[in-house]
């Protein structure tokens, strides 16, 4: 996590229950987890976001399969409270602080020989086929948790802007994760590694301006998490870690190198790692990538159009190999990502 000077982070094992919301018509309170078994061929990450305060959650459910399919739901569903992480067929148990949950799904997903439609949702929905869908996972924590809250220097709450928010508070763990994934009948038994995620406060999608997050779980005792996140100008902020030898080592740096193809989908990652301690190179290669988008009018009555690339890539460092995700948010600017057009202008 991002520390701005004069701040502290806190963390608490009360925040992984629900919080009471703000006042924030914008307030978000929401969970992800990811899991990811390489030598089945499948990976997977679902979403609970809980906007009580616009009468609603978000719910999205995406399962990569080995056959390259991809299976897809999203959802807004009616909500009245904020007392639990549960809404449109989707429920997320917190067993015990910092260490398990368990994820469960029973619902549909569209299932799409050809993902990219999904940047036109409405042709999605009416062009591929929806199956059943059931999951039952057990998440179990490897790492140490990463974040918290952010509070002033005195423990005060942060008194943030709600219209330019992202979030109060922010945790993440590296996790290994048991049980199965249904769809259409047809059973995949997940015994593997994931990630988790966990935010709250007021949330617009859209101030994020760009920012690429890698998070992957080689083993029960090494992993990484890489954030870069941009302004219109400046240089990225890093954020991340390196787990390993039972701790999270803070990155101090990073150079990464992106091939993209013609849809601007990052097909290959070279990134160089430094901690305080060493360095670690780390190869990514794309396996298959849905796209999302998100649209939010302005006050001016300006439309932003946020696109999230999805990608499921295989990446391979000191010696391992795993599944892991690349999520790319960008706002676009005539058709191009924001990110790609500052690394064009500054090259």
């Amino acid at each position: 996590m991002i520390v701005p000077d004069g701040m502290k982070v806190i963390l608490d094992p009360k925040d992984e229950y629900t919080h009471a919301p703000e006042a924030a018509s914008n307030y978000n309170e929401s969970m992800y987890f990811n899991a990811m078994d390489e030598k089945a061929g499948v990976g997977m990450w679902v979403r609970i976001g809980n906007r009580v305060n616009e009468g609603h959650a978000e719910m999205t459910c995406c399962v990569y399969l080995p056959d390259n399919k991809v299976g897809f739901m999203f959802a807004k569903p009616e909500i009245t409270h904020n007392r639990e992480m549960a809404a449109g067929g989707m429920r997320f148990d917190l067993i015990e602080p910092f260490k398990t949950h368990d994820v469960s799904y029973d619902g549909t997903i569209l299932l799409m020989e050809r993902p990219e439609e999904m940047m036109n949702p409405g042709y999605a929905f009416k062009n591929n086929p929806k199956v059943s869908c059931t999951i039952r996972l057990r998440f179990e924590g490897v790492s140490p948790m990463h974040g918290g809250e952010l509070v002033n220097a005195d423990g005060s709450p942060w008194d943030l802007d709600p219209e330019k928010s992202v979030f109060r508070g922010h945790t993440e763990q590296h996790m290994a994760v048991t049980g199965s994934v249904t769809v259409d009948g047809v059973e995949h038994a997940i015994d593997g590694f994931g990630f988790r995620d966990k935010s709250w406060g007021p949330r617009h999608w859209d101030n994020f301006y760009w920012y690429k997050w890698q998070p992957m779980t080689f083993s029960p005792d090494f992993g990484i998490m890489l954030s870069l996140m941009g302004q219109p100008d400046g240089d990225p902020f890093i954020n991340g870690h390196v787990f390993h030898d039972g701790k999270l080592e803070k990155l101090v740096d990073v150079k990464v190198e992106t091939n993209y193809d013609e849809g601007y989908t990052p097909t290959h990652i070279t990134t160089r790692l430094f901690t305080a301690e060493r360095e670690f190179l780390l190869e990514g290669e794309l396996v298959t990538n849905i796209p999302l988008r998100h649209l939010r009018k302005q006050p001016d009555g300006s439309v932003t159009f946020s696109r999230i690339t999805e990608a499921l890539m295989r990446y391979n460092c000191e010696g391992m190999t795993c599944f892991g995700m690349s999520e790319n948010l960008d706002l676009m600017q005539d058709g191009v990502p924001l990110s790609v057009r500052l690394q064009v202008e500054a090259a």
